[in-house]
């Protein structure tokens, strides 16, 4: 294998694994911190050593055993040096037996990767660090793409990340899973989280595809972990309502060679219908326990609107719009607004919507989003205003990260110069 197709496959391999390595390694040494930089030296490692010997049979578990043996030594030699600070050095106290330590690396560790996202989500941390902190540990996203995700500069996430973790470190935040109502007070953060991760697999801001599945199905496990774990917790089934629904798009989502099929093109018999059906008990769950709904429950009620239309020429679009009307009051945004002007011009014409888009135009915060200008190009065409409608796609494909993305923009644009 040559060194390129070795480097990307660590890379890949990396994507899949990297959480489950930390989340495992955290749990061992109790410190987010240390548990990322052992994963980045297993990471170094296998650059290293990949490119001579092969990628292995099975690399996870090539990540997973280098990085343990660092930690058995990393661990070995902290408690070296506590024994040097204490006369009495109580040895069975501060060092397992490597064998003990090997035993409890290998344990079931299903929820580790929750443990992990409730400790990236103490109340320690401000709301925006620990979103940031979560999508690079559970998500494995880089801090470009969090940026991109929170539309925000990259130098102020990768400024949360460090001082996040350090907070976490020094105030000694303990590896497991809160009870009671400091669970309950964790939980938006920890909701907001599953539901990036799954957005960056479902739409990924960067990269060569359209789609990262491995992102959607971590997401959509610890949303159904969560489910299980607050049965009585309507957000949590809408946000769960909202990522099976989501979810069973996803083979239709791209053609045979990958590139995207938006959703009213999308061939729906391609649809997984059991995902569908989980998504809507999840929200008849989610309903259920009554309450005044949350934004999770509203964006599951409306991706509830396109799996119930057997095609997109019987979607709800009023019903969508008035839904995204309440979302906008329970967090205001201007890309909630952006998607509200999406369904208002497919229920009351395209000038309708595309009045709205004109206003977004002026707010800071879509300055540089590239689906602002991509909404204005498709309203513009189907208004007939094809040369405004080409210089807007062409303005998307320009900010996009995505190759998959940018080529569609592209041809969208193209398509305009063909309609003039």
């Amino acid at each position: 294998m040559a060194d390129s197709d070795t480097h990307r496959a660590i890379d890949a391999v990396w994507r899949i694994e990297s959480a489950r390595l930390i989340a495992g390694l955290a749990r061992m040494v109790r410190d987010v911190g240390l548990a990322e930089e052992l994963a980045q030296d297993a990471l170094v490692a296998a650059l290293e050593r990949w490119p001579l010997t092969g990628v292995p049979d099975n690399p996870g578990a090539w990540l997973m055993a280098t990085a343990k043996h660092r930690a058995i030594d990393t661990m070995r030699r902290g408690a070296l040096t506590e024994r040097k600070h204490d006369e009495l050095g109580h040895q069975m106290e501060v060092q397992q037996p490597a064998a003990e330590v090997e035993a409890a690396l290998d344990t079931d560790v299903g929820d580790d990767l929750l443990r992990l996202l409730f400790v990236s989500c103490h109340p320690v941390l401000s709301p925006e660090a620990r979103v940031a902190l979560t999508l690079r540990l559970l998500g494995g996203l880089t801090t470009e793409e969090i940026a991109r995700a929170f539309l925000v500069p990259e130098p102020t996430v990768a400024q949360r990340i460090v001082r996040a973790k350090r907070t976490l470190a020094e105030k000694r935040v303990p590896f497991e899973v809160p009870r009671g109502p400091e669970l309950a007070a964790r939980l938006g953060s920890v909701l907001e989280v599953v539901y990036l991760v799954f957005n960056e697999g479902y739409s990924a801001t960067a990269g060569d595809d359209w789609m990262r599945p491995g992102l959607c199905e971590d997401a959509l496990r610890l949303g159904r972990i969560l489910a299980e774990l607050l049965p009585k917790e309507p957000e949590v089934h809408g946000l769960v309502a909202l990522l099976e629904i989501q979810a069973s798009r996803a083979n239709a989502r791209t053609d045979a060679s990958g590139a995207p099929i938006l959703l009213l093109e999308q061939n729906r018999a391609r649809w997984d219908h059991v995902l569908v059906r989980r998504g809507l008990a999840a929200l008849e769950r989610a309903e259920a326990l009554g309450g005044a709904p949350g934004p999770y429950r509203v964006q599951a009620a409306i991706a509830a609107c396109h799996a119930r239309a057997r095609t997109a020429a019987e979607t709800d679009w009023p019903r969508i719009a008035a839904l995204y009307a309440g979302l906008a009051r329970l967090v205001p945004s201007p890309v909630v607004e952006l998607n509200r002007a999406v369904a208002l011009a497919m229920a009351f014409g395209p000038a309708t919507g595309l009045a709205l888009v004109d206003e977004l135009t002026a707010e800071p915060a879509l300055e540089g989003y590239h689906l602002l200008p991509s909404v204005r190009g498709d309203l513009l065409a189907k208004l007939g205003r094809f040369d405004e409608a080409r210089v807007e796609f062409e303005r998307a494909a320009s900010l996009t990260r995505n190759r998959r993305e940018r080529t569609l923009l592209l041809g969208r644009a193209a398509a305009c110069v063909a309609a003039e």
